[in-house]
């Protein structure tokens, strides 16, 4: 595309002067930051065009026009400075045109906004054209204003003052950037507090005798009026704390009251909070009412608001350390002796808890982190995406106060750390709330889609030209852990001594794998060529749908887990159709050169389920040669990376996800427990530990874990590592009761909805009630009491159940003999070209199928 030139745009700019322009439809204009510096305010934001690359330099240019409210004032042009900003293309979502190029600054210099000495107050409308050329001989200009950004100055871009008593405050109204340079009539300089309320301090231009402080509360219209005491232009006023508790009002959880000065001729005036001279906006506590504070807001507008609601956090100092932030500020709760700080990921509800160190005068300190320590005892940045941030009293988990942003810190943000390799930035949303926001391990370049598609249609193929490597590419669900299948696999391979580079497919920075292994990133240019070039796949679930095996490839698919739902083709519900899921299958299957069956038993099923006529291997799964020949050093590590003391009985809770529980947000599933956790605690005593691990698509947090008791595990990256060192399993319609009966322990299944889940849900691929190897118990107390008298007595399986326990393990455990990765790797080696005896490995082949 033709570059636009300086010498084009100076002769362009004054057909934008006169009236204001039609909006196109066909260009998207957004304000992404606002800051202030020594020159003015810097205002960076995009101008994108639907249907048009802007990819190179000078392939767009923007201008901003400012129209002043009064008509008879010329407009002031703005020429912007372009910006590649990858993030453009990332936020479009579209993978046809490139936007790198559609970033720009701008910068108003508040003299421009005066006239001589006097400034052009009102408000001023801001205009945005956009300058492309779609053709050699032709300039297209297009027109619009600024829409927000969904957090941080461009959401609620800052105000400044630019003179004495002068102020410019840029705001939002109707989706569109507008300025507003004003000089307040009213300012509030200094709150302090008094025996029974608060007197506050200002200036008013004009504050005739009779004045008085109108305060109305939203919730009940009811009105307070107090009489102003002046002196000149400055007034005093005091505002008791009775009224805001009085008749029944200050029980809400938030309660809002809006203030305004009355004078005796009916006039209004705004009051605005005035800061230059010290903090003014605040928290304090109403006397006798428990847990609730007036809280003086400082409004993005920058208006004062009274609040009534419990102490948030008021932080008002922000420094970045290594690995985290450190904030510190006010909570004036008098029960909230004991703070910890919760992180809550929006997306999955994951928690991260921290202690806050509080002081006697209601300040606090906490370190906010940048990372997490997973059930495994291993530390990871944080997953990516909105984390909101609550300080919750520990003896009341659930009551979350936000942290918000005291005037004098919001400068402060966007604040920025790293780890883990990623960028993790402590941002703020709805002008002054507090959030983290986990920026993703890939580049804007690299996860845009308009990437990801040249990626995968351009750089993919391309890479499948090239020579293979001797290498294996692991995946686990996506990028998850080092872990499953895969992991015994590399775990075989490495004890030959096989002459392979291994690589492991790690998503979003969220797993850590051992030394020897060189980590992928999910959806990198990397990943992409590791596809394409690694003689062999080895993977536990679906692999790209892009994949096309390759001459000389091998695709191992492990799967991962037994079969007593069913799966695929098998089930008779259209949610896997609707979703696209089956035709996708059908599309992936004929690219596997070898899967793996666990047993006989699972091997018609696998077929016909899967509907593939490939290579099927009866290996048993390798995940479980840990489990049939378990090493006491594996079981005690594991015991002291899970925590666990010494002497504790373990019960592994690992309940499966149901189809119709998703959550609202559409972000997997709901945990919906039904285990009752109190009574767990009671009757099982001090003598035991409950772990719980959810399925993976469950996406809720565990109520009460780390007490001490209860452990959630639904982070641990290797699933059979806690089946080694549980001394009982309890479960639903979960395949691992396949991988847990090689251990011969003892098993309970707590069946509360079976019917539904039999008849409805999923069905099975076998007689489950007449063949499950331990009791169906139907209720939480049932099941309890189970457990309580399991541990009572020899702690073996139920003897009523030992015969079946035994045909079960007869049926579907006959190939977990501890060698099922040697004769996985003997064959995919063979497959490969490098046969087990060619390279001095020795064979174990065991095909069957």
């Amino acid at each position: 595309m033709p570059v636009l030139t300086r010498l084009v745009l100076p002769h362009a700019a004054p057909r934008v002067t006169a009236g204001r322009p039609a909006e196109d439809e066909d260009v998207v204009f957004g304000l992404l930051r606002a800051h202030w510096h020594g020159r003015g305010l810097e205002l960076t934001g995009f101008a994108r065009p639907k249907g048009q690359d802007t990819a190179r330099p000078g392939s767009a240019w923007t201008w901003l026009t400012l129209r002043h409210q009064n008509r008879s004032q010329p407009p002031l042009h703005l020429r912007s400075r372009p910006r590649r900003m990858p993030e453009v293309t990332d936020d479009s979502a579209q993978s046809e045109h490139n936007h790198d190029w559609s970033g720009f600054t701008a910068l108003i210099a508040p003299g421009r906004l005066r006239r001589g000495d006097h400034w052009l107050l009102g408000d001023w409308r801001i205009e945005a054209t956009l300058f492309t050329r779609p053709r050699a001989a032709r300039v297209r200009r297009r027109y619009g204003a600024l829409a927000p950004h969904w957090c941080g100055s461009g959401e609620y871009p800052p105000a400044h003052w630019v003179d004495d008593g002068v102020r410019l405050q840029p705001f939002f109204a109707d989706g569109r950037l507008r300025l507003r340079l004003e000089r307040p009539a009213v300012r509030i300089t200094r709150a302090a507090p008094a025996p029974d309320g608060l007197d506050l301090g200002g200036v008013a231009d004009a504050c005739p005798s009779g004045t008085v402080l109108r305060l109305r509360h939203r919730e009940s219209d009811a009105v307070v009026e107090q009489p102003l005491a002046r002196t000149g232009n400055t007034f005093t006023v005091r505002v008791p704390y009775r009224p805001f508790t009085a008749d029944g009002r200050g029980s809400g959880r938030l309660e809002h009251w809006d203030a305004e000065l009355l004078r005796p001729d009916g006039g209004t005036e705004q009051l605005c909070l005035d800061e230059r001279g010290g903090p003014v906006a605040g928290q304090h506590p109403l006397p006798g009412v428990p847990d609730r504070v007036l809280y003086l807001k400082h409004l993005a507008d920058g208006r004062l608001q009274l609040c009534v609601q419990p102490a948030a956090g008021l932080v008002d100092r922000i420094t970045v350390r290594d690995g985290g932030f450190e904030l510190s500020g006010r909570c004036p709760d008098p029960a909230a002796d004991r703070l910890q700080l919760v992180l809550r990921h929006a997306g999955s509800a994951s928690e991260v808890r921290t202690p806050v160190a509080t002081g006697p005068d209601g300040r606090f300190r906490v370190r906010v982190p940048a990372a997490r320590t997973g059930s495994d005892g291993v530390a990871l940045p944080l997953r990516k995406g909105v984390w909101e941030a609550a300080l919750e009293p520990v003896a009341r988990p659930g009551d979350g106060r936000p942290l918000l942003a005291a005037p004098a810190a919001l400068s402060a943000v966007p604040a920025a750390t790293t780890a883990g390799g990623k960028r993790v930035l402590l941002q703020r949303r709805w002008h002054d709330t507090l959030v983290v926001d986990s920026t993703p391990v890939l580049t804007a370049t690299e996860r845009s889609a308009w990437t990801q598609r040249r990626l995968r249609t351009e750089r993919y193929p391309a890479a499948r030209r090239a020579p293979l490597r001797e290498a294996v590419l692991y995946d686990v669900f996506g990028g998850r852990g080092y872990a499953d299948s895969p992991r015994a696999v590399h775990t075989e391979l490495v004890r030959r001594n096989a002459r392979l580079e291994h690589l492991w497919v790690v998503d979003d920075a969220q797993a850590e794998v051992p030394p020897g292994i060189v980590p992928v990133r999910s959806w990198s240019p990397e990943w992409y060529r590791a596809l394409a070039t690694c003689r062999y796949l080895v993977g536990n679930t679906h692999f790209p749908d892009f994949l096309e095996r390759r001459p000389g490839q091998v695709v191992v698919q492990t799967w991962h887990g037994s079969l007593l739902k069913r799966i695929a083709h098998d089930v008779e519900s259209p949610w896997l159709a609707d979703r696209g899921y089956l035709a996708a299958l059908d599309r992936e299957t004929p690219q596997w050169s070898l899967l793996l069956s666990p047993s006989p038993f699972a091997t018609p099923i696998l077929r016909r389920a899967f509907r593939y006529a490939g290579e099927l291997l009866e290996s048993g799964y390798p995940r479980n040669d840990v489990l049939a020949r378990p090493d006491p050093r594996t079981v005690a590590a594991v015991r002291r990376r899970l925590g666990v003391p010494e002497g504790r009985r373990i019960v592994l809770y690992a309940p499966t996800w149901r189809e119709d529980q998703q959550r609202g947000d559409g972000e997997g599933f709901r945990l919906d427990l039904r285990l009752d956790l109190d009574h767990a605690r009671r009757l099982l005593g001090p003598d035991h530990v409950l772990l719980v691990r959810p399925h993976a698509h469950v996406r809720e947090p565990l109520p009460g874990a780390g007490d001490g008791f209860l452990y959630d595990c639904g982070d641990y990256p290797d699933p059979q590592e806690l089946l080694l060192v549980a001394d009982v399993l309890v479960t639903d319609y979960s395949s691992i009761m396949f991988d847990f009966a090689i251990t011969g322990r003892p098993m309970y299944f707590f069946t509360y909805d079976l019917e539904h889940y039999r008849d409805t849900l999923r069905g099975f691929s076998f007689d489950f009630e007449a063949n499950a190897p331990g009791p169906l118990v139907p209720t939480s107390a049932e099941l309890l009491g189970a457990l309580r008298g399991l541990a009572d007595g020899d702690g073996g399986p139920p003897p009523d159940y030992a015969e079946r326990y035994r045909r079960f393990r007869a049926e579907h455990c006959a190939l977990d003999d501890g060698r099922a990765a040697r004769r996985v790797v003997d064959r995919m080696l063979e497959l490969g070209g490098r046969g087990g005896r060619a390279a001095g490995l020795g064979g174990e082949a065991g095909r069957r199928g």
